[in-house]
């Protein structure tokens, strides 16, 4: 992790430590080490998209100006799902493509992350290329001048619509006879999902947190708050609920009953279908280390092999890229089908569920319930800064505490401390034969950290 890039490009509170002078760093330092790979005399071409949140255009703005004054043409996409602007960097051919989004985090929270012209987030190595610029070289870069500025076009309609067409074409499927509720989070998820699921005239549709306003994107909504939406699929007897993320690379579901339907039980039943359909490369499906014991075991039952690799799609995707597997995910939601994106897409996932729910004819309970869910705790345990992270997780007597409580729990559940990539937080996650016994242990943990914090 660098200074400024964490696990998911830059991210912080704007105007309190994320503000308009570092974009404009950013937007500069970007545009020079992308020019570095062009013809003389080419210009680099950047596609920009923004989630909903209220510094977007704040942010967008700097980053624009720092382009163009590095000389980059622009192609502005508006408000555009993260996997969205993945996308349209590929099918535009653009050098890179801007992401101003901090996912699931707060309104006060954003976020800068680069995607390459291949639409895979940007090398660690081309990382700190830029932030080698941003620290110690913005004030020595010449500003361009008379047509050498870079300009802007504003292709936002014409963007969203195109990609709404790649989405609708990954299946074959009316979709008929389907019932569903669709929670935007009132995120970036708002400019399209609508305009997505309309496109299956027999899929019957009702949207909800699809009114952004700057400051209400995931606020008690959406994949990370999904009581509501459970509720609300019952009492509507809907077949199947889902929720996307702010800037909805993320896809969570419930199904008829209100249960959870999380990410390594959508991984687990369409790794499944991909099998079936001879489309599951290696017979392996990608997780993490917080992948649940249930999809563990669930996939050692039906003899699928599952990979675990450290928390981050980042980290998924790279190792589907390097042994050609067609499936990976993220227990969260991140769902990556390789062979129609090259990022998570929660829309993309959605409409792989529900041709999942369509084709099978069975209630989405039985489908995505046979994957079982062990008992999991994770408690977040606010720090200062990443030297606390560091100091955290070279304690001798955190690591003592660790093995205890995997002592006690034996066999029957896990534990994994780790610092978090994206905020100042150390996360405690602990998986137990009862709800009791995870959250009695993570809690045990969490107030030794924060003692320590």
């Amino acid at each position: 992790m660098g200074k400024l890039f964490g696990t998911d490009g830059i991210r912080g509170i704007v105007n309190a430590g994320l503000d308009a002078d570092l974009a404009y760093k950013v937007g500069l330092a970007a545009a020079i080490v992308l020019a570095k790979e062009k013809k003389p005399g080419e210009k680099p071409l950047v596609t920009i998209g923004k989630d909903t949140r209220i510094s977007g255009d704040l942010l967008k703005g700097s980053l624009i100006a720092g382009l163009c004054t590095a000389g980059a043409d622009v192609l502005d996409l508006g408000t555009l799902p993260t996997p969205g602007v993945a996308w349209v960097t590929v099918d535009e051919d653009a050098d890179a493509g801007i992401v101003i989004s901090a996912s699931h985090n707060p309104f006060a929270y954003n976020g800068i992350k680069i995607f390459n012209g291949q639409g895979f987030k940007l090398s660690d190595e081309l990382e700190e290329k830029i932030e080698d610029i941003v620290l110690f070289g913005s004030n020595n870069i010449p500003m361009k001048t008379g047509g050498e500025i870079g300009k802007v076009s504003y292709v936002a309609p014409k963007a969203s619509e195109d990609y709404i067409d790649h989405l609708e074409d990954t299946i074959d499927s009316t979709l008929g006879g389907l019932r569903i509720l669709v929670d935007c989070a009132n995120g970036a998820a708002s400019a399209t999902a609508a305009r997505l699921f309309d496109r299956f005239s027999k899929l019957r549709t009702d949207v909800i947190n699809a009114d952004p306003d700057g400051v209400n994107i995931n606020e008690y909504c959406g994949s990370t708050h999904m009581d509501s939406l459970a509720a609300m699929v019952t009492a509507g007897r809907y077949d199947l609920g889902l929720a996307f993320d702010g800037d909805a690379d993320r896809c969570l579901a419930v199904d008829e009953k209100g249960n959870l339907i999380d990410g390594d039980q959508i991984m687990a039943a369409c790794g499944l279908d991909l099998r079936a359909k001879g489309e599951l490369s290696g017979n392996t499906i990608v997780g993490t280390v917080m992948t649940n014991e249930g999809l563990r075991r669930y996939a050692k039952e039906q003899e699928l092999n599952l990979e675990c690799t450290d928390v981050g799609d980042r980290n998924v995707l790279e190792r589907m890229l390097e042994k050609g597997y067609a499936l990976g995910g993220e227990q969260s939601g991140h769902m990556i089908f390789r062979k129609h994106a090259t990022t998570g897409d929660g829309q993309l996932t959605a409409l792989q569920i529900l041709a999942l729910l369509k084709e099978s004819g069975k209630k989405a309970s039985e489908i995505f319930g046979a994957c079982p869910r062990y008992p999991q705790s994770l408690v977040n345990v606010p720090v200062a800064d990443n030297d606390v992270k560091k100091s955290v997780m070279a304690s001798t007597e955190l690591a003592q505490a660790i093995q205890a409580v995997e002592e006690k729990l034996a066999e029957t559940g896990r534990v994994l401390v780790r610092p978090s990539g994206t905020e100042a937080l150390m996360r405690v996650m602990v998986e137990a034969q009862t709800e009791d016994a995870a959250r009695s242990a993570a809690e045990e943990l969490a107030s030794l950290i924060r003692k320590m914090a």
